[in-house]
């Protein structure tokens, strides 16, 4: 039995996490129900999103430095002492019938907050806790966390706010944190190894070192704009992909087809975890990228529900070997004392791609391409000839020119040299064991 499967601190950080994430999705979705039910508004619900967004933008260079300079081990159950109290108080105001639809804003905006310290450190931990060759299946197996965060919370909310009510909702969420707390204490994840040779910087200037470091290494900084590009497509593709459905199908299949993408997302997180992915990890990231463009491609080629199905679970089984495989990189070439910065800034440019997709969604569909294959558009007797016209067909084109896209940036990183061989640098481990040999005295 490997190394990996007995690390027994790893173990339990990563079920406390699961089951916290688990926790935040449940009442996620059912303070959005909350919020619904009690505005009636589509445009405050929307503001959820926002509200959760901003934080994330704008703290992530900061909390990176100081997930590097703090013990990783205490902000992890600091976030999750904080979450809980949210929630268990949100519980409480339900309770006295004080609760606010601002509250839920100010609640989903600092939960955003302490996100963007717990997820750099939960990353930046897992070297510390796995041996350097595991690093893939350690990472698939956070991503079959994250996938089971995915499926099992909205589908539990929905049966919980019928079977019960919000406030227990609320509580239940507060109780995965309860574990997350009680997991950390039974465990220890080692300290970073302090940066020598040069006085303490302050917090700006170690967030500034953490991009520099980045900035300087072009293997890095080619692999953050591929991945960067990942999520700006998929943001747009997130946003899309229920009125696209909804254009010649109905909402139970939506429910469907989110189900069975989530359970090729689980089923590809655990076979990554399983085999350990490819051995040269820029595969993992590139290849799958390309061949996650042919099938997010596939969506939009004709309005069935089995292909969009089909495309969409194909598609999510690819996903766990691309984060994984990327996430392994960076904890492999980054040295530890910096992990939680650059992870940070890798959050930072995700948010900023994800916003600027969502953002572009929705003006695209209504004003370009939708217009642009109704019965007289501009394409209809072109490229309609092809996908077809009439609602949800520009759409379907976005997701062709989405996934083209995706594929063609995958494959143009192939091309730079030093995006194709950052498998080659070498691992820091390697390179602070060779450091030790040096620094040992002979006799």
């Amino acid at each position: 039995m490997s190394r990996f499967v007995l690390s027994r601190n790893f173990l339990l950080v990563w079920i406390g996490q699961m089951l916290s994430g688990i926790g935040s999705k449940l009442s996620s979705f059912a303070l959005g129900l909350w919020v619904l039910r009690t505005t009636g508004s589509t445009t405050q619900f929307a503001i959820t999103f926002i509200v959760t967004a901003l934080p994330a933008i704008f703290a992530a260079p900061w909390a990176g430095a100081l997930v590097d300079r703090w013990d990783r081990r205490t902000i992890l159950m600091v976030c999750d002492v904080a979450a809980m109290t949210l929630m268990a108080s949100l519980a409480l105001l339900l309770s006295t019938g004080q609760l606010a639809v601002w509250h839920v804003y100010a609640v989903a905006a600092t939960a955003s907050l302490l996100e963007t310290f717990r997820k750099p450190a939960f990353l930046a931990s897992v070297p510390l806790l796995v041996p350097a060759q595991h690093l893939p299946r350690a990472n698939g197996l956070v991503h079959s966390g994250e996938a089971a965060a995915s499926i099992c919370g909205p589908l539990l909310a929905g049966f919980l706010v019928s079977a019960i009510d919000f406030k227990g909702v609320l509580l239940i969420d507060a109780s995965t944190f309860a574990v997350g707390i009680v997991t950390l204490l039974l465990v220890t994840i080692p300290r970073a190894p302090a940066s020598t040779g040069a006085a303490p910087e302050s917090v700006l200037r170690e967030a500034v070192i953490g991009w520099r470091y980045v900035h300087g290494r072009p293997g890095l900084l080619g692999l953050l704009k591929v991945y960067g590009y990942n999520h700006f497509v998929f943001a747009i593709a997130s946003v899309l992909i229920a009125p696209l459905l909804l254009s010649f199908s109905t909402p139970e299949r939506v429910g469907m087809q989110y189900a069975i993408s989530g359970c090729g997302l689980l089923l590809g997180g655990l076979a990554m975890t399983m085999s350990g992915g490819p051995k040269k990890r820029i595969n993992g990231v590139l290849v799958f990228s390309m061949l996650g463009g042919v099938f997010l491609a596939a969506h939009g080629l004709h309005p069935t529900f089995l292909l969009v199905a089909v495309a969409g679970f194909v598609l999510f089984t690819m996903l766990p070997a691309i984060d994984a495989s990327n996430n392994s990189l960076w904890q492999s070439k980054v040295p530890p004392q910096l992990l939680g910065r650059c992870f940070a800034i890798q959050d930072l440019v995700l948010n900023v791609a994800m916003a600027i997709g969502y953002c572009l969604a929705g003006p695209l569909s209504d004003y370009v391409f939708g217009p642009a294959l109704l019965e007289n558009g501009w394409l209809a007797d072109s490229v309609g000839s092809v996908i077809g016209v009439g609602p949800g067909r520009g759409i379907g084109l976005m997701f062709v020119l989405l996934g083209v896209s995706m594929s063609l940036v995958a494959l143009w990183a192939y091309g730079v040299p030093a995006i194709r061989r950052i498998d080659e640098l070498e691992d820091v481990a390697a390179a602070e064991e060779k450091n030790q040999i040096i620094a040992e005295p002979s006799y």
